[in-house]
């Protein structure tokens, strides 16, 4: 009635495994005995356990696969943004190159990208200060906790 099972090899489907033996009654009795059933209980239970931890490792293998070839692929957009935002900058030079020296041109670029960072650092700083280092919600409710303990009536003391 039961069936082992154990993890494909190429896909997270199940596929009926190969029985390593069938069950052969000890005595003449067609049912086997109950010290029997547990046996093959507890083979067929570790049998399913292993299976479902194959199928489990072999799933997280082909997660890990797919966000380290994500995480990589989201590196190299990111490299390739900062070319793009050089590019985009010496453009900027070149444009005021037309009605300036260069050496102007680029020295107004340096000044506006110093005063976007920072106005991006001061931003940054708030965001930080705001930052908690403790976990508040979850002192506060330990804290609760602790007191509806010491108040809870003690058996014997209602």
């Amino acid at each position: 009635m039961s069936r082992d099972y154990e993890p494909a090899s190429t896909s997270a489907e199940y596929k009926p495994a190969r029985r390593s033996a069938e069950y052969k009654p000890s005595s003449a009795s067609a049912e086997p005995s109950v010290s029997e059933l547990m046996t093959r209980l507890s083979e067929q239970t570790s049998q399913l356990v292993r299976g479902e931890l194959k199928l489990a490792q072999k799933e997280l293998q082909r997660t890990a696969k797919h966000a380290g070839l994500g995480a990589g692929l989201f590196g190299a957009a990111g490299i390739l943004a900062l070319y793009a935002l050089a590019a985009l900058i010496t453009t900027a030079i070149a444009a005021l190159a037309l009605a300036l020296p260069v050496g102007a041109s680029a020295l107004i670029v340096a000044v506006v990208l110093f005063i976007a960072a920072g106005v991006a650092a001061l931003v940054g700083k708030k965001e930080v200060q705001q930052v908690s280092p403790t976990p508040e919600r979850a002192v506060e409710n330990v804290k609760r906790d602790i007191q509806q303990v010491k108040d809870a009536p003690r058996d014997g003391n209602q």
